[in-house]
Parts: structure tokens; sequence; C-alpha cells
């Protein structure tokens, strides 16, 4: 089956809920959509053309569309362009690429596939849904630019890798996986964190009085985590090569979780 291109008519006035538009779709310009109280057919917003491959593309500016790849488990979904909040919530697999920025919530929960984002993300990218206690449980999550406060909150399982700046409360009430962040944290990365690892590529942490020298080295640790990081350029290409300094913590949370930093 070929895939869809679905070409925004017009700017959005109001929120659009696109859950339940995923790669596959016999006709996606045909599925419903919430706008605002209602239920509305993507044709009344979307021109929609056939693609050669097997993906999804949403042209134009989906700044006001909100859970784009919701729960998404398998193909390709590209949008060339903005997206709102919610983008890659709850994906169990397959690869979503946005082009540009994302808002709030980008990648919450989500337990595996690709999520490229090329921009920016909000808040809460790769955390928790409000009145939930689980963020991110697997898959990957790449942020070309810069995000809000409380990226990776909750996170139990996957990696998360941000090239840009990170808001305050990078990886706070952390429980597994790894965050690695290219460059400037903000004030209090790795609140509440319980276990897994924050690697900072770029500038260190400001020492936090919650965290200790860890005594013992971890150089197979460090090996098989820096090269796996490595193959996604940018800042983290050099990691193999670098002696680390590790900090463990949040001890004000009973947590073993840990800072890596460059030495």
């Amino acid at each position: 089956m070929s895939g869809w291109t679905l070409a925004l008519k017009r700017p959005l006035a109001l929120r659009l809920d696109l859950r339940g538009v995923l790669p596959g779709l016999d006709d996606p310009a045909a599925t419903l959509a919430g706008y605002g109280n209602t239920l509305v057919p993507l044709a009344e917003f979307f021109t929609a053309s056939r693609r050669d491959d097997d993906a999804l593309v949403l042209e134009g500016d989906l700044a006001k569309a909100d859970r784009i790849g919701w729960q998404m488990a398998g193909g390709t979904l590209i949008v060339d362009g903005n997206a709102g909040d919610c983008a890659g919530g709850a994906m169990r697999g397959g690869t979503l690429r946005i082009g540009g920025s994302a808002r709030d919530l980008a990648g919450c929960e989500m337990s595996g596939g690709l999520l490229e984002i090329g921009g920016n993300v909000g808040d809460f990218a790769a955390g928790t849904l409000p009145g939930s206690m689980d963020g991110m449980r697997g898959g990957t999550l790449i942020v070309r630019g810069r995000a809000g406060a409380r990226f990776g909150d909750r996170m139990r399982r996957g990696c998360a890798l941000l090239f840009g700046d990170a808001g305050d409360f990078l990886g706070s009430r952390m429980v597994a996986g790894t965050i690695a962040l290219a460059g400037r944290c903000g004030a209090h990365a790795g609140f509440g964190m319980r276990r897994g690892s924050l690697v900072f590529a770029g500038a260190a942490p400001a020492d936090s009085p919650t965290f200790v020298p860890a005594v013992a080295d971890a150089p197979v640790f460090w090996q098989l985590l820096a090269r796996d990081l490595a193959r996604h350029g940018g800042a983290f290409a050099e990691l193999p090569r670098r002696a680390i300094r590790r900090r463990l913590g949040d001890l004000a949370a009973g947590g073993k979780g840990e800072l890596i930093t460059l030495a």
C-alpha cells in the first residue's frame, strides 16, 4: 500500500486532535478528528495525495494539532512543520519525524519506536501525563533543539537525547533509562532521581550536595553507553574517547542514579 501526503488547506482556528491518524490508513482524509467539541473529517482541513512509499506525511504548521502519532505501533509518520501537544505520546513502535518544533508532553509515556524532533520541545517531554506515575518507558527520543522544564520527568526506560539546552529539573524523579544532553541544563538536574543516567556531553551542571562522587569506576558500562550515544553524532560523537566523572544520587530521595560529566 502506498503512503499519503496530507497538506493543510488553511490555518487551524481551534485545536485539532489527530489521534488515530496513523500510517497504513486506507484513506486518512476520511478519518474523523476532534475539532473543538465536534468530530470533523480530515478532508475539511487537508488535501490528500498518494505517495510512492509507505509513509504518511502531514504538511503545514500543525502547532494546534495534538496527539500526532498517538499510540503509534509501526510504520513511518512525517510532519513537515510544527506539532502540538503530546506528539508521539504513548508510541509503541515505528518512526515519527517532526521537522519543526513540538509543544508540551512530546514523547510522553512512549514505550518504543523512534521519535525525532528537528526543533524545540516544550515542558515534560519524555515525561508523564497529568495524573500518571510513569514517564517514557522505552524507545528513542531525539530532540535537535532545546527543551522546556522537566524533560524526562519520571522516565523509566529508553534513551532521550537533547542537542540543545534543557530547562530546570532535567531528569526529575527519574526511575531508570538514559538522558544525554549536549547543551546546558537548568538549576536542578536530577532532582528526586532514583536510578538511571544523566550524561552531560557539554557543560557540566553545578554540583549538588545530594549527589556524591562515585567510589568505583565503571569503564565497561561507560564504553557501551558512550558508543551507543556516539552514533547520533554532534557533541556525542567524541564520548567514547573521553574520561568521565560520576556522581551518585539523588540521596535526598534514596536514589542510586548517576550524573556523568566529562573529566
